[in-house]
């Protein structure tokens, strides 16, 4: 049903008439069924799908989507959470390609990044419990792998993330941050990311 509804929404983002006139319009209505207004001809390609497994990756490139793949994915192959991830990058890559679109599609990949700067920090995220991807199940007969955090000295972080294929493979790396402790820590965090981390991995 979700993908029923997604193609409709973006066959109707495309600028597809669907709703019927007012017979008596204040201001009069060009002919035929009326489309979205207002109506914006970028706005299709800026929608994004957010992908658990390489067939819904696949689907989505298909039918001209951006691929979001965040930090849980159906465990497909048994391997680290970073490599099944990637091949989902190339799948939806190969996918785009023979769809023969135009443009060139946005990847993003979500990561926890944690730089151990100050005692904060260490007292926040020091004590580990994150370096290791993890094995779940969303129901009974879906297995899912849930990527690890990072969480270390910056320059530690930075050989980890360097061998992570899955932020190499993408154009866009989202952030997730712990809301919970508030604005002025989170932003202690990106800043901590963005002068400790970020140069060194040509990250912009």
């Amino acid at each position: 049903m979700g993908r029923r509804r997604a193609e409709e929404f973006l066959e109707l983002l495309g600028g597809k008439g669907f709703a019927e006139p007012n017979p008596r319009p204040m201001f009069p209505n060009p002919p035929g069924l009326l489309r979205l207004e207002p109506h914006s001809g970028g706005l299709r390609d800026r929608i994004w799908w957010g992908a658990a497994s390489n067939a819904t990756a696949v689907w989505a490139a298909k039918l001209g989507m951006n691929l979001q793949s965040s930090t849980l994915k159906f465990d497909e192959t048994g391997e680290p959470f970073h490599i099944q991830q990637a091949a989902q990058i190339r799948a939806f890559q190969m996918a785009w390609t023979q769809a023969g679109h135009a443009r060139t599609p946005r990847i993003s990949v979500s990561r926890s990044i944690f730089p151990l700067i100050d005692n904060r920090d260490r007292a926040y995220f020091g004590r580990g419990g994150q370096e290791e991807d993890k094995i779940g199940f969303l129901d009974e007969a879906t297995r899912a792998i849930f990527g690890r955090g990072y969480t270390a000295e910056p320059d530690v972080l930075i050989e980890e993330l360097r061998k992570d294929e899955a932020i190499a493979a993408a154009d866009t790396l989202l952030l997730t941050v712990p809301n919970q402790l508030g604005v002025a820590y989170n932003v202690h965090i990106m800043e901590a990311i963005l002068t400790t981390v970020a140069p060194a991995l040509s990250w912009r």
